[in-house]
C-alpha cells in the first residue's frame, strides 16, 4: 500500500497538519532545548535518555526530545549502550531526523529514507520517480525500460523493502539478474537500504561458489533473494529455496538474461512462484523475446519507458572512424593516445582478439588487461577489482564476459568491431554516460558497414559523427598540453623534496627558464614524435557503403563430427550459435558424413568460428574446426570450389545415400 506501516504514516496531501503520528511522535520539528546535546553522526547526544533496559519494538521518542522530530528505534539485537565516563551511558540508538525530501514524500518508511539520506540521494531519478509510487500503490505488473546507470536497483529495491514483513518467514521477494557481479551489486545496495529495518535479511546466490553455505543461509530466514537463474534453479531443485510465499518477482536486465540463454531457466523458476504476485521487468531494450515473455507471464503490465524504446543513453555521444581492417589496432592506439585520461572498455568479438589487443596496449605503455570466458572466477574478480580501482586504464572484453559489469565514471566505450545485433551496441554504449555524466562511444568501421551504421542510428535515435583518425602531430600536441596541465595541478610536498633540491639545482644550473621548460617538454614529446614520425594517414576517404543484399560470400569449414555423433543440420547450427553468442552469422551449405561435416559460414566470420572452437569438448570429445581447404592431406577430405562435398569412404564403401544427412539447401 501507499501509506506503509502504521508507525510511518504522515500527511498524505503534503499540507501542514497538527500532530501526525510516526509511532506516536509529533512530526513538527521543535526548537532544540539548550539542555539537550544535538545528535552527533546520527546518534543521540543526550546522556540521560537511555537508562532503561527495554525499548518498544516500534519507534518511540527519546523522552528528552518530547514533541521533537528525533526518535529512536530498537535494533533486532536490543539497545546498545556505550560508556563514555563512569555512571553515564550514551544512547547508541539511531535517530531519524525529520525528512522533507522527495523520497519521504513518496511514502517510504522513515528507516529507508534515513538510509537513502545517508547515501546522499536527495531527488529520485526519472525511473525511480515513475516506478516507486506504482509499486507502493498498486499490485499491477510493471515493465520498465531504462538504461544501466539510471538507478534501477533503487527503483525496485526501495518499494520492495518498504513492503517486506520482517515477522513473516520465507522468501517474499526474488530478484533475478544475468550475472554474479550484478547480483552482488544488488545485494550490496539492498543491504544499505535496509540497514535500519530490524529483521530484514537479504541474500545473494550465484554460481562459482559452494552451494551449502547459501542453502544454510536460506534456512536461517531470508526475506529477499537476489541471484542468477542457474543457481536459483539449482537451489529450488535441491529443496533449499522455497518460493511459495513470494509476493514480488523482479527480472533485472531481462534482455541480457535471454541473450545468455536463460529463457528455460526463467520459465522453470516462474512456474514455482505463486500466481498472485507482482512481477517487475526491467530491461534496457525491448526485443521480441522480451515482449513474448511479458505477454506469457505478466498480467496487464504497465509500461514505463525512459526515453525511446531500445534507444541509447541521452548523455552518450556517438562517433566512428573508417579504417581498413589491417589498421584497426593502429587506429585504436591513436584514439587512446589522443585521450590521455581515457578510462574505458574496448569491446572485441573473440577471446583471442581481446588477449591480443590487451597485450599490444600493455606493450605500448598502457595499463590494460583482458576479460573473457576463459578466465576463472578468481581471475575475473582480480581483473575487475583492479579496473574498478583504476589500476587499469583500459579493459578489453567480449560481450559475454562484460555482462553485468558495473563500473562508474567510464569516459569511453570503444567498439573494436561493430556487433551484429544493434541491441548489443545499445548495451555497450550504455556503460558510459551514467548518472548524468557525459560519455563517448566510438567505433572502428570498415567501408562495407553502412547498413549496420544506419540501423544503429535508427535504434539509438542519434546521428553518428564521422571522425578523423588523428595524425601523429595532433597526438604529440595533445600529449604535450596534457603534460603541462598535469604539471600545473600536481601538489608539491616541499618538506619531502627539501633534501633533494640542492643537488637538483646544481644539476640544472646554467639553464634558463625557457630552456628548462623545453628540456622537460621534449622528454615526453620526443617519445611520441619518434613513434609517429612519418606515420601514414589511416583514414579511408571513401564513403561507408552498405553490403549488397543477396551477395554473401561463404567460406567452407571442416568439423570432426559426423552422423555417428548424431550431428544434424539443426544441431550443428545450434552448436555454432552457442560458440558465437550475440552474432548473426549466416550458415550456408551443410554436408554431413559419417566422421566429419563440411559446412559454410559467412566469409567474414570464418576465422572467428575456428578460434571459438579451439579447445572445446562436446560430450567429452575434443572438437576441431578448420578451414576445409586445409584438409587435403593424408587422405582427409578436401574441398573443390564449385563441386559437391564428397564423403569419406568407410569399410563398406561410400556412406549410403539414405544415411547421409544434409541441409535442404545442399548443392
Amino acid at each position: 500500500g501507499a501509506g506503509g506501516p502504521s508507525d510511518s504514516e504522515g500527511p498524505q496531501d503534503g499540507t501542514p497538519q497538527a500532530p501526525g503520528p510516526v509511532g506516536g511522535a509529533d512530526l513538527r520539528p521543535p526548537p532544540v532545548s539548550p539542555k539537550i546535546m544535538p545528535p552527533r553522526n546520527g546518534r543521540c547526544g543526550n546522556f540521560s535518555c537511555c537508562g532503561r533496559k527495554s525499548v518498544p519494538l516500534r519507534h518511540r521518542k527519546c523522552e528528552e526530545h518530547a514533541g521533537g522530530s528525533l526518535f529512536i528505534r530498537r535494533s533486532h539485537r536490543g539497545p546498545s549502550l556505550t560508556r563514555d565516563s563512569p555512571g553515564r551511558a550514551r544512547c547508541a540508538m539511531v535517530l531519524f531526523p525529520f525528512m522533507t525530501h522527495a523520497f519521504a514524500a513518496a511514502g517510504l518508511r522513515p528507516e529507508i529514507v534515513a538510509a537513502v539520506d545517508e547515501l546522499g540521494f536527495e531527488q529520485p531519478t526519472p525511473i525511480q520517480a515513475e516506478t516507486i509510487p506504482h509499486i507502493l500503490n498498486t499490485n499491477q505488473d510493471l515493465i520498465a525500460l531504462a538504461q544501466t546507470g539510471t538507478g534501477k536497483t533503487a527503483a525496485f529495491g526501495l518499494p520492495l523493502l518498504h513492503q517486506i514483513d520482517p515477522e513473516m518467514p520465507g522468501v517474499q521477494a526474488l530478484i533475478l539478474c544475468p550475472t554474479r557481479e550484478l547480483g552482488i551489486q544488488i545485494y550490496g545496495d539492498l543491504a544499505h537500504f535496509a540497514k535500519y529495518i530490524p529483521g530484514v535479511k537479504v541474500l545473494a546466490v550465484y554460481g562459482g561458489t559452494p552451494v551449502p553455505p547459501q542453502a544454510r543461509a536460506l534456512r536461517g530466514g531470508i526475506q529477499v533473494v537476489a541471484g542468477t537463474p542457474g543457481r536459483v534453479l539449482d537451489l529450488i531443485r535441491r529443496g533449499a529455496l522455497d518460493l511459495s510465499a513470494v509476493r514480488f518477482v523482479v527480472l533485472d536486465e531481462a534482455d541480457e538474461m535471454l541473450n545468455m540463454g536463460f529463457q528455460e531457466d526463467l520459465e522453470s523458476i516462474l512456474s514455482e512462484t505463486p500466481a498472485e504476485k507482482q512481477t517487475l521487468l526491467f530491461s534496457a531494450t525491448m526485443p521480441a523475446p522480451i515482449a513474448r515473455m511479458a505477454q506469457q507471464y505478466m498480467h496487464d503490465p504497465k509500461e514505463v519507458s525512459m526515453g525511446t524504446r531500445n534507444a541509447g543513453a541521452d548523455k552518450v555521444s556517438h562517433g566512428f572512424y573508417v579504417v581498413h581492417a589491417r589498421d584497426r589496432y593502429a587506429a585504436l592506439k591513436r584514439v587512446v593516445d589522443m585521450n590521455p585520461d581515457i578510462y574505458g572498455i574496448v569491446f572485441c568479438r573473440t577471446r583471442r582478439e581481446t588477449q591480443e589487443v590487451a597485450r599490444k596496449l600493455r606493450h605500448d605503455g598502457y595499463q590494460a588487461d583482458a576479460i573473457h570466458g576463459d578466465l576463472s572466477q578468481s581471475q575475473r574478480d582480480e581483473v575487475m577489482d583492479r579496473f574498478r580501482h583504476r589500476q587499469l586504464q583500459m579493459l578489453v572484453a567480449t560481450d559475454v564476459a562484460a555482462r553485468g559489469l558495473d563500473v562508474d565514471d567510464l569516459t569511453h566505450v570503444i567498439n573494436y568491431e561493430l556487433p551484429d545485433d544493434p541491441e548489443v551496441y545499445v548495451h555497450r554504449s550504455g556503460r558510459t554516460g551514467r548518472a548524468g555524466k557525459e560519455g563517448v562511444s566510438l567505433s572502428l568501421l570498415h567501408t562495407r558497414e553502412g547498413r549496420k551504421l544506419r540501423d544503429l542510428e535508427r535504434m539509438v535515435g542519434k546521428k553518428f559523427e564521422r571522425m578523423r583518425v588523428p595524425t601523429g602531430r595532433e597526438i604529440c600536441e595533445r600529449q604535450v598540453i596534457h603534460l603541462v596541465e598535469k604539471a600545473r595541478e600536481v601538489e608539491v610536498d616541499e618538506a619531502e623534496m627539501a633534501s633533494f633540491l640542492p643537488q637538483i639545482y646544481s644539476l640544472l644550473e646554467g639553464l634558463s627558464r625557457e630552456k628548462l621548460i623545453q628540456q622537460f617538454i621534449a622528454a615526453e614529446f620526443n617519445r611520441f614524435l619518434s613513434y609517429y614520425q612519418e606515420a601514414p594517414d589511416l583514414n579511408v576517404q571513401t564513403k561507408v557503403a552498405a553490403d549488397k543484399p543477396g551477395r554473401v560470400s561463404f567460406a567452407p569449414l571442416f568439423i570432426n563430427m559426423g552422423y555417428r555423433d548424431e550431428v544434424n543440420p539443426h544441431r550443428l547450427m545450434g552448436l555454432v550459435n552457442d560458440m558465437m553468442p550475440g552474432k548473426r552469422l549466416r550458415i550456408g551449405k551443410i554436408d554431413i558424413s559419417r566422421n566429419f561435416t563440411l559446412f559454410e559460414v559467412e566469409e567474414g566470420f570464418a576465422e572467428e568460428v575456428v578460434a571459438a572452437f579451439a579447445g572445446v569438448r562436446v560430450e567429452g570429445r575434443p572438437v576441431e574446426v578448420r578451414p576445409a581447404r586445409e584438409m587435403t592431406q593424408g587422405g582427409k577430405p578436401g574441398f573443390v570450389p564449385g563441386k559437391k562435398f564428397s564423403g569419406k569412404k568407410g569399410k563398406k564403401g561410400t556412406v549410403p545415400k539414405h544415411k547421409r544427412k544434409t541441409a535442404k539447401n545442399r548443392w
